[in-house]
């Protein structure tokens, strides 16, 4: 249960994926991102080595490119990390972008197929349309300068010396950019190298997946407020399948098989009333609030107020701290309180974790997930946990 201060905004800009261009064939298209945003200049990757000054550049000995995963199925490599930088761009979250499809991949394909109108768990469609729409799935991003302000290897764990932080920033340069780009140190450690990893600083180029960034810098003081449109729509929070969807304010009824049943009903019309869904991890189940509530407030980058006594038995204590904000908070880089007192949808500083830890009691989204919520649902909006 928390509670919050004050807040901030993403304008993040969004690079469109790169035009397709004439490549030798053992060569994988990589999108590079200039160091402070602006669009993309299309580069080509040898797969071992540096990014190539030309798209013609003579091939590895011995390189070869692994062959397209079927359609009718899970995709893997490359295949796997188009699906998901899809998903994720059309705002069906697959969790950490990794290039290894797993549980949270897979809602997020039958939540894209329920709207689009095809059985919740064909592929065809969906690793079809992936292809098409992502033919670059890598991209070089250099470090930005901001890592100056947003990073700090010293940041504690003890709350009682978090408390006297300016922010609760990000630990490595290495996890400013894996969250920046939708993914984990791990990955981009597959991708980079660990000793290239390890030793990040600001303008180094990296590999990355080519994905919508999460500008952290880019966050201001802001309290959204109610929408006109965005106030009438409903969330639903999915405490069993760790999903949170969202509606328009009335959807369409349709009968639909449940994930991992047995049959699957063939949607005979799309439901064009699911507009986008995320991976979420409960709170602890002593702690859930299950019921109907209202949206109340929306604050980024809050304060949280750390209470033991409020976190272990769920009655407010009399000793507390004022944790800063950061994306390294508890409650990461925005607070979206509930009805319910001191129960709210809100980021969090382990993304990883997502679908795994529990939670003292509200409903945690990776940052670069809840950051997007106030363009998708203002106070006044209805959230159902069930």
């Amino acid at each position: 249960m928390l509670r919050f201060v004050f807040p901030l905004l993403l304008t993040a800009a969004i690079p469109a994926f790169g035009q397709q261009t004439s490549v030798q064939p053992v060569t994988r298209p990589v999108r590079q991102a200039p160091p402070h945003g602006g669009e993309a200049v299309l580069v080509s990757r040898r797969i071992p080595g540096a990014v190539s000054p030309a798209p013609s550049a003579p091939p590895t000995p011995g390189e070869t490119i692994p062959p397209a995963s079927p359609l009718d199925a899970k995709p893997a490599g490359d295949d796997a990390l188009r699906l998901q930088i899809f998903l994720d761009e059309a705002n069906f979250g697959p969790g950490v972008i990794d290039g290894k499809p797993g549980r949270f991949t897979e809602l997020a394909v039958y939540s894209w197929n329920e709207v689009n109108g095809f059985p919740v768990n064909d592929w065809i469609a969906v690793n079809t349309a992936a292809r098409k729409a992502v033919p670059r799935p890598l991209a070089v991003a250099f470090v930005p300068d901001v890592v100056k302000d947003w990073v700090d290897p010293d940041l504690p764990s003890k709350p009682s010396l978090q408390a006297k932080k300016k922010r609760m920033s990000y630990r490595s340069v290495g996890e400013l950019m894996a969250e920046r780009y939708h993914s984990d140190e791990t990955y981009l450690v597959t991708l980079n190298g660990s000793r290239k990893m390890n030793n990040l600083k600001a303008r180094d180029s990296i590999i990355v997946p080519n994905i919508t960034p999460f500008y952290i810098e880019k966050l201001s003081e802001i309290r959204h407020e109610a929408d006109p449109a965005l106030s009438q729509r409903h969330v639903v929070v999915d405490t069993k399948m760790n999903q949170a969807r969202i509606f328009e304010a009335t959807p369409a009824a349709l009968v639909v098989a449940e994930p991992g049943a047995a049959e699957t009903t063939r949607v005979t019309r799309a439901n064009h009333g699911l507009i986008a869904s995320f991976p979420i991890t409960p709170g602890q189940p002593k702690f859930i609030k299950f019921g109907t509530w209202d949206l109340r407030g929306m604050v980024e980058l809050p304060y949280w107020r750390y209470d033991p006594q409020l976190l272990d038995t769920g009655k407010r204590g009399s000793d507390s701290l004022n944790i800063p904000p950061g994306p390294n908070s508890p409650v990461g880089v925005i607070w979206n309180g509930l009805s319910k007192p001191g129960i709210g949808l809100h980021g969090t500083g382990t993304p990883e974790t997502i679908g795994r830890a529990r939670s003292h009691g509200c409903i945690r989204l990776a940052n670069w997930d809840a950051i997007r919520l106030p363009n998708l649902i203002r106070p006044g909006t209805t959230v159902e946990i069930r």
